[in-house]
Parts: structure tokens; C-alpha cells; sequence
């Protein structure tokens, strides 16, 4: 560490090391996060999903399941589910499509892990550093009142500069885990609308539109 950072973390009081602490937490969290979503499929797009799902409708179900067997998404595995909860004509449709959500809702659940320490992170980094500036503005005060008349306006400034030190390093934890989150949000909120797709897909059957259809 340099003695530069060590003087700042210094100035900065107990709050300046709980939002460090905070900081090296967040940068973790949104580290995994990425790397947790890119082994999930988040931004693949899904389009070997997408050829499965057509050759299904087109009713070429061993193909499309074939297709799905070595895919680990979480579109593929709540596909190659669907796929198998239609094929087994016991179930009811509607028990079937209670089976697929259930499904569906487990794999999202599992796609938001690590979504609730962002959006803690981004909430209490400011309210941190709000905490330490109001410290610092007392510890200035009170060192102001000490002085009496002979107090120095610089010596003041001094501490109340060092008091928002807090406030500044609290939004600078908060912004980035704002951010990630959105970007997270947005990611599995895309998924929610591809799983949807799929399973509608897969249980209502492209109309027939061949020559013999319309006679």
C-alpha cells in the first residue's frame, strides 16, 4: 500500500476503512458476477437454443433434443426441460406447464444470486460515507470550540475537507455497484422474456400452412 493511500485512509477515520473493506467486497461480487453469468449463457444469445426450439416446431423432436444435450445455459436447460415435459404424455397440460415454471422461476432464482449484495453495496456505501462526514464535522467542531479565540479558519477547513473524504469514497463504491446492478437487472430480465418464448414455443405447435391445410 502506498503511503499516499495509507494517509488518506488515515484521514478518513473508521468509515474511510469500512468502505475500503466495502469497495474490495464489490469489486469481488461484480468479478463473479460477470464470470457467473457468462458461464450461464446470459450473453450468448441463445441462438443454438433458438435452432433447437425451431426444430421442435417443426417436428423434428429427437433432432431438438439431440441439439440440447450438451448445452449447460440456463435457455438450453429450461428448453431440453420443456421439451421433455411435453413429450410425456401422462402429465396433464396444465400440470405440464406448472412443471415448466417451476423450472423457469428455480433457473431466474439461480441467475439473481450475488443481486442483493450489489444493491446492499450501493446502499449503505453512501449512507458509510455520510456516517463518517458527520464524525468528521464533529470532531472539527469540537476541535474549533477548544480552540477559542484562537481559533484557525484553516484548521477547520482542514477537517471538514478530511470529513468528506468519506462522502466522496462512499458514492465512488455505490455508482459502480448502481451500475453493475442495472446491467445485471437488464441481462436476466432478457432472459425472463427468452424463457417465456421458449416454453410457448414448445407447447403451441406451428399451424399447419401446408396446401392440404386450407382445403
Amino acid at each position: 500500500m502506498s503511503p499516499e493511500m495509507l494517509d488518506f485512509l488515515i484521514a478518513g477515520g473508521p468509515a474511510i476503512w469500512a468502505i475500503a473493506a466495502l469497495s474490495v467486497a464489490t469489486l469481488a461480487l461484480i468479478l463473479w458476477k460477470v464470470w457467473d453469468m457468462l458461464r450461464a449463457g446470459l450473453w450468448s444469445g441463445g441462438r443454438g437454443t433458438e435452432a433447437a426450439v425451431r426444430l421442435w416446431q417443426q417436428g423434428q423432436t429427437r433432432a431438438a433434443r439431440e441439439g440440447l444435450s450438451r448445452r449447460r445455459s440456463l435457455r438450453a436447460r429450461l428448453a431440453r426441460r420443456a421439451m421433455e415435459v411435453q413429450a410425456a404424455q401422462h402429465l396433464p397440460d396444465e400440470l405440464a406447464r406448472e412443471e415448466v415454471d417451476r423450472t423457469a422461476r428455480a433457473l431466474l432464482k439461480r441467475a439473481s444470486a450475488g443481486l442483493r449484495g450489489l444493491e446492499l453495496a450501493a446502499t449503505i456505501g453512501p449512507l458509510l460515507g455520510l456516517l463518517g462526514t458527520v464524525m468528521g464535522m464533529i470532531a472539527a467542531f469540537q476541535a474549533l470550540q477548544a480552540a477559542g479565540a484562537r481559533a484557525d479558519p484553516a484548521q477547520l477547513a482542514g477537517g471538514i475537507w478530511e470529513a468528506l473524504l468519506t462522502t466522496a469514497a462512499g458514492m465512488a463504491v455505490a455508482i459502480p455497484a448502481q451500475v453493475a446492478l442495472t446491467w445485471f437487472e437488464t441481462a436476466i430480465d432478457g432472459l425472463r422474456h427468452d424463457m417465456e418464448d421458449i416454453a410457448t414455443r414448445i407447447f403451441v405447435p406451428l399451424p399447419d400452412t401446408s396446401p392440404e391445410a386450407g382445403e
